[in-house]
């Protein structure tokens, strides 16, 4: 098997949905996942977006600490600020940077970002030759026939997003609605679906305190839509378009002589959640 070489950009105590994300890619036998990397984010479960990084690093700790994997040298911490006008320098973006110019254009690293792009971005924007060596798939933005594409990934650092879209890298780019928000699930297919491992309790019971512990209620769980494409691209199905123009007010223009990125419009809702279901059930 040609294992996918990749690291992981993720702001993990923002939802419950990066957690399952960050478990799917190391317990997926397609992937090899080189490195982890705390992303900042500020809302109700942060006082700032400092502090969003590093509860982010602390959630990242903890799940990889009950499935006995390893930290040193493979979880670093982000940026403690969005980036703005300024990339920001920090653990996880040097390391990036390092890692990245160790790739070709022949055989790329694949970088899942699952946050705000900022720790990607000011990679770019620090080292713009490492564009050629990598490959980005972020979750972020809305579909281009949505009213908008603010959308808490792509409107947290709206700077940092335009990088994304103009700086050539090679991306695709699952928009939250109306494509990977099908990817619903409820309490009780996750009780009857996740096995009776440590890892698999913690992931139900974060799910179960955001529904309230109301067993009708379901919750989006997002971030694994790109974990699933670099397993299986059959699963979440792209298209080529011209590179949009993120205007201020996060809406989109577009311009034919803009170079192209890959787009998802559609993903096989169960066969993603089948797929994760039988890795965790693995670790019982």
């Amino acid at each position: 098997m040609n294992r996918i070489d990749m690291v992981l950009d993720t702001d993990t105590y923002n939802e419950v949905d990066d957690q399952f994300a960050l478990v799917y890619a190391l317990l997926s036998k397609e992937l090899d996942v080189k490195a982890v990397y705390a992303a900042p984010f500020h809302n109700e479960r942060s006082n700032n977006p400092k502090d969003g990084m590093e509860r982010s690093y602390d959630e990242i700790v903890r799940l990889l600490t009950l499935m006995n994997k390893k930290i040193d040298g493979f979880v670093f911490k982000g940026s403690d600020r969005y980036m703005g006008e300024t990339p920001c320098e920090n653990e996880a973006v040097h390391d990036l940077i390092k890692r990245a110019r160790t790739y070709t254009p022949e055989h790329r690293l694949h970088v899942a970002s699952i946050g705000a792009p900022t720790n990607i971005s000011s990679a770019i924007t620090i080292a713009p030759d490492i564009i050629k060596n990598i490959k980005v798939v972020w979750l972020g933005g809305n579909d281009f026939s949505y009213p908008s594409g603010r959308e808490f990934n792509l409107m947290q650092d709206y700077e940092a997003s335009c990088v994304l879209f103009d700086s050539g890298v090679e991306l695709v780019q699952i928009p939250c609605w109306s494509v990977a928000s099908h990817l619903m699930v409820g309490v009780p297919e996750l009780r009857a679906c996740m096995g009776s491992s440590a890892i698999a309790g913690a992931l139900v019971d974060i799910v179960e305190e955001a529904v309230s512990k109301k067993p009708f209620m379901t919750r989006v769980i997002w971030d694994i839509s790109a974990i699933a494409y670099l397993i299986n691209s059959q699963w979440v199905l792209t298209k080529k378009v011209h590179s949009p123009v993120l205007n201020r007010n996060c809406m989109y223009s577009f311009d034919e002589r803009r170079h192209f990125i890959d787009v998802a419009y559609k993903l096989n809702r169960n066969q993603i959640f089948e797929d994760m279901y039988l890795k965790i059930r693995s670790m019982d």
